[in-house]
C-alpha cells in the first residue's frame, strides 16, 4: 500500500519540473521494426512498465513527433516509476492520421494487438524492467486495441509473464460489446457521460456482459465528459469528417478538468496493483 500511495503522489505531481525527452528506439516485428518513444525512470531497476497505445489520430503532435496528451502521460508515469514505452502503430508503417479514413487497412484487434505484444516482450527482454509488471494503456483506438489484446484467446503464447493490468481511456466498445467481450487481465474503462464519438452506454454494457465470466473489469463514467477528456487543454469543440463505428461523423471532443484529475488519481493506482 505504500508503494502504491508513493506511486501515486509522484504521478500527481506530474510535470512541474522540465523533463528529460524520450529515447527514440526500435522495435522487432516481423519484417517491420516498429518505431517507438522510451521514458525510462533513472536507475537500474527494475521498475513496472507501460505499454502505450496512441489513438487515431496517430502518435505525433502538431509540431513535435510525439503529441501532447502523450508526452503529459509519459512525463507523469516517469516521474510515479514507470518505464513507458508508446509504439508508433500509424508512423513505421508510413501512414497518416486515421480518424477519418473509412477502410483502415491497420485493425485495432489485429495488427495493434501485435504491435502491443511486441512492445511487450522488448520491454521485458530489458533488464531494468520487473517483466511481470507490464501493463497495458491505451486511448480511444488505442484502447480498443487494448481491449482486443486482453481478450481470453488472445493470450500471450510465450513463456514471458503476460500483462498484469489495463486501461482503456474512451475506447469504441460497440463491436466487442457485440463479440461478448471478456478480459483475462484487470482491465479499467474511462469514458465520458457526454461522449458522442465512443458512447460511455456501449461500454456499460460490455462491462456487464461480462460478469461472471472475466479478470475483474470496472468503468468510471464522468458527468459532463466529453472525449479527450484528458487533453492537457482542449477546449471543448465539435469536430466534424470523422468516421465512427456507429455512423457518427462530428463528435465533441475537449478537455474535462475533473475528470482529467480523477483518470491520473485512478491510472496509476490500477497501473501499480
Amino acid at each position: 500500500m505504500r508503494r502504491i500511495t508513493a506511486l501515486i503522489l509522484a504521478f500527481l505531481a506530474g510535470t512541474g519540473s522540465a523533463m528529460a525527452a524520450p529515447d527514440t528506439i526500435e522495435i522487432p516485428f516481423g519484417d517491420l521494426k516498429l518505431k517507438a518513444f522510451l521514458y525510462r525512470p533513472e536507475g537500474n531497476g527494475p521498475f513496472p512498465a507501460v505499454v502505450a497505445l496512441h489513438g487515431c489520430d496517430g502518435l505525433a503532435g502538431t509540431h513535435a513527433p510525439l503529441g501532447r496528451r502523450y508526452r503529459d502521460w509519459g512525463e507523469k508515469l516517469l516521474a510515479a516509476g514507470f518505464v513507458v514505452v508508446f509504439p508508433d502503430s500509424f508512423g513505421s508503417r508510413k501512414l497518416g492520421a486515421q480518424c477519418t479514413v473509412a477502410e483502415r487497412k491497420l485493425r485495432s484487434g489485429r495488427e495493434r494487438v501485435g504491435d502491443a505484444e511486441a512492445a511487450r516482450k522488448w520491454l521485458q527482454a530489458q533488464d531494468y524492467v520487473a517483466s511481470e509488471r507490464v501493463s497495458l494503456l491505451g486511448w480511444a483506438n488505442g484502447g480498443v486495441a487494448a481491449l482486443w489484446t486482453v481478450r481470453p484467446h488472445a493470450g500471450a503464447k510465450d513463456d514471458k509473464p503476460d500483462f498484469r493490468s489495463a486501461v482503456a481511456l474512451y475506447p469504441g466498445c460497440r463491436r466487442l460489446r457485440d463479440t461478448a467481450w471478456s478480459a483475462r487481465a484487470p482491465t479499467l474503462i474511462l469514458v465520458g457521460a457526454r461522449d458522442d464519438w465512443t458512447p460511455a452506454n456501449a461500454c456499460e454494457q460490455m462491462v456487464s456482459g461480462a460478469r461472471g465470466r472475466s479478470a475483474q473489469v470496472a468503468i468510471t463514467v464522468y458527468p459532463g465528459a466529453y472525449h479527450d477528456f484528458d487533453h492537457p487543454n482542449l477546449a471543448v469543440q465539435v469536430r466534424t469528417g470523422i468516421v465512427t463505428a456507429i455512423g457518427a461523423t462530428r463528435a465533441h471532443v475537449g478537455t474535462d478538468p475533473a475528470a482529467r484529475a480523477d483518470a491520473f488519481r485512478r491510472v496509476p493506482e490500477w497501473l501499480a496493483r
